[in-house]
């Protein structure tokens, strides 16, 4: 009985021991390690996999995003095994000394893992980048189009109705043409020069 007891214990503590190394395990492989560029890019790397894993890099740069995607087996790698935080790192470390995080990366490579096989290598799939804020962008264009079209009712209503002319009796010749040269003479007789038309008009009207 003594020496079931013993056999139970040491099970359970087996079992608690190797929860904990798989509990481990998870957590250096979902964690996320933030660093900035060589010119302040603000950048946030986030792993995920098991043998072969996965490389993720978000970026953010003046108005812009950029993104990239690595994968490998850095597993292969023993020291890598005993110490995976420290090679992801040495990662970050080594992106903190280039101007962007994605371009001229098409391998990641640390010391710790140099003597390791070539498919420990986390090497580039892809790679892209795209306006910040594209929400912005479009209340802004949003914004410039009702200005426009407010800006074309205020330019029609200043140009207004055409002036309405005085409509004109057409007479016939002969008899209108005499009152016509008659209306004239006394518009030059009696008014401003400026107004000879306008008089010559109305006298006309007067004389039939």
């Amino acid at each position: 009985m003594k020496s079931f007891a013993i056999l139970f214990l040491l099970v359970v503590c087996g079992m608690g021991g190797l929860g904990q190394k798989l509990k481990t395990k998870k957590r250096s492989n979902s964690e996320e390690i933030s660093f900035r560029t060589k010119t302040k890019d603000v950048c946030t790397m986030s792993v995920s996999g098991d043998e072969e894993m996965k490389l993720r890099i978000e970026c953010k740069s003046q108005g812009m995003s950029y993104w990239c995607e690595f994968t490998g087996k850095p597993s292969v790698c023993r020291a890598f095994r005993n110490n995976p935080k420290i090679y992801w790192n040495q990662i970050a470390g080594e992106l903190r000394k280039i101007p962007h995080a994605c371009e001229s990366t098409e391998v990641l490579k640390t010391t710790m893992c140099q003597k390791a096989s070539t498919e420990a290598l986390m090497r580039q799939i892809a790679a892209g980048m795209e306006p910040e804020d594209l929400e912005n962008q479009d209340k802004m264009v949003q914004k410039t189009s009702t200005s426009m079209r407010g800006a074309g009712r205020s330019s029609i209503k200043k140009i207004g109705k055409p002036p309405i002319l005085p409509l004109i009796k057409p007479t016939q010749h002969g008899e209108g043409s005499e009152n016509e040269t008659e209306a004239m003479k006394l518009a030059r007789e009696h008014c401003w020069e400026s107004l000879h038309g306008f008089c010559s008009y109305i006298i006309g009207i007067f004389r039939g």
